[in-house]
């Protein structure tokens, strides 16, 4: 054996890569041996691959894909720094949205915790009963993509807010006339690829840039309503509540249906964040 080859057990030692992991990157030519004895089918490396193993390494630490690390790969050796950094800041946002979540996640985990691991207090919310109302037309400042929920609807409500507050529109002195909402327009739950829309009722000349965002008025709508407190992982509860109530009083329900957001996540407890969750309705 020439002294630069390495078999797989002495290379997975020297860069603490399993050899399980380094089949997988061989079989998606990410990492693929320098030598394969075509009689034995023994695997040898050499001393520059260790380097590249290292990268792999580092690129899956960070959480990125064994096919967006083949894309890095092919970027670096082609010296596209452009797209190399347009990755890493994708990867940072959904680091930020991810580091978020676990923070809510150890919120919730905490106060169960202080009630000696009551399973209930992780459900802890309050929902008021159903009542039927007649919701007017509103004027408001509308962005819909597609998308999972967590990520879109915090993205498209963090750009509605910044162009609200733009200082051209500060100057026009345009005001947010109601709650932030959220419409589905789905029929069924999406993991991925929801048809999100986040609409900000406004007043005022409104001086729109970002050509998807749009300034438009939602129908006036009859609506089954309820008032629902407590963490948004628990809101599905006012959804069986409302849906529950028309099945009863012979209502068929369309979509989209409405979330209206009273507070911030940023600035109360998880506990006593107030959601108001409206579906259209007609009589059967």
């Amino acid at each position: 054996m020439p002294v630069d080859q390495i078999p797989i057990g002495k290379f997975s030692l020297m860069t603490r890569l399993s050899q399980k992991a380094l089949r997988l990157y061989d079989s998606k030519e990410l990492l693929v041996p320098e030598v394969k004895d075509s009689f034995t089918g023994y695997r040898y490396y050499t001393v520059p691959q260790i380097e590249l193993g290292m990268k792999i390494k580092t690129f899956t630490f960070l959480g990125f894909s064994l096919e967006e690390i083949s894309m890095l790969l092919d970027a670096e050796s082609k010296g596209n720094n452009e797209f190399i950094e347009t990755c890493f800041r994708k990867r940072l946002e959904e680091v930020r949205l991810e580091a978020g979540k676990l923070q809510r996640i150890e919120g919730i985990l905490q106060g169960a915790c202080r009630q000696n691991g009551k399973v209930k207090e992780i459900f802890k919310m309050s929902i008021t009963e159903p009542v039927i109302k007649e919701i007017p037309e509103l004027r408001v400042l509308s962005k819909r993509e597609k998308g999972n929920f967590v990520e879109t609807i915090g993205k498209l409500i963090g750009e509605i807010c910044v162009c609200v507050s733009s200082p051209e529109n500060q100057r026009n002195r345009v005001k947010t006339t109601g709650p932030i909402m959220f419409l589905c327009h789905d029929e069924e739950y999406k993991e991925t690829g929801a048809d999100i829309e986040i609409a900000l009722p406004v007043s005022g000349r409104l001086s729109v840039e970002d050509p998807i965002m749009e300034i438009k008025t939602l129908p006036a709508v009859r609506a089954v309503s309820v008032i629902y407190r407590g963490p948004y992982p628990g809101v599905e509860a006012a959804y069986k509540k409302i849906f529950s109530y028309a099945e009863e009083n012979n209502l068929e329900t369309m979509m989209p249906s409405r979330e209206l957001y009273f507070n911030d996540p940023a600035e109360v407890p998880e506990e006593e964040l107030m959601t108001e969750v409206q579906v259209r309705i007609r009589e059967r």
